[in-house]
């Protein structure tokens, strides 16, 4: 199996959450595009590893490489898994796509012991400064589709996840900004800082 780190191609949050992911653990991957993170963490990890992607194409390629893998939706689909089925649920930028977000975290962190969720940041200053002065909804590498042909539907910011995640009563254990070059952003920073300088985020949750 080829280590998609070395072939360059994992993308830097998918780095982030399988350092958060503990040595042989039972993780469901939601969304889980072309197996690269359950490729990672089964080489690296040991992990027990299984997704679900709503593509067919992306099943199959998965099915390919020798990952277990279901055809599936996050929005219908998850309600049918038992509580506290898998030690990690990650969804990794996904959630702007889904139709009841709090609703696919609410499982997530039922599902799981701990959740890990990455997603492109709203709240970036580029973002804003389109929207500001160009007067149109924004195209950034994050963020690649046309507003027409853009299958997500519920954009949201670090700040509004952080509320999210107050509302729910999940507990946030371990959150990362990344830049536009994809580095993290310090810790120490603020969320104020971070909602207008990160680009993407992945956060680790659980439950309070």
């Amino acid at each position: 199996m080829t280590d998609p780190v070395t072939s360059g191609a994992a993308r830097v949050d998918l780095l982030l959450m399988a350092d958060m992911i503990a040595q042989g653990a039972k993780v469901l991957d939601v969304g889980c595009g072309d197996g690269t993170l359950l490729q990672i963490l089964a080489e690296r990890k040991g992990v027990d590893g299984r997704g679900i992607e709503l593509s067919r194409e992306g099943v199959n390629g998965c099915v390919a490489k020798g990952l277990s893998v279901v055809q599936g939706d996050a929005d219908a689909d998850l309600a049918d898994y038992p509580d506290d089925g898998f030690d990690y649920v990650v969804l990794s930028q996904t959630l702007q796509a889904t139709r009841r977000p709090r609703d696919v975290l609410e499982n997530l962190l039922r599902i799981g012991s701990k959740a890990i969720v990455s997603f492109p940041n709203f709240g970036h200053w580029r973002i804003r400064a389109q929207i500001a002065f160009g007067g149109r909804m924004p195209v950034t590498e994050n963020l690649s589709y046309s507003w027409y042909d853009t299958p997500n539907i519920h954009f949201c910011t670090i700040a509004d996840f952080v509320a999210l995640c107050d509302a729910m009563g999940a507990r946030i254990e371990r959150a990362v900004a990344l830049d536009r070059y994809g580095r993290p952003m310090r810790m120490t920073l603020p969320w104020s800082a971070w909602n207008l300088l990160g680009e993407q985020a992945v956060f680790l949750l659980s439950r309070k």
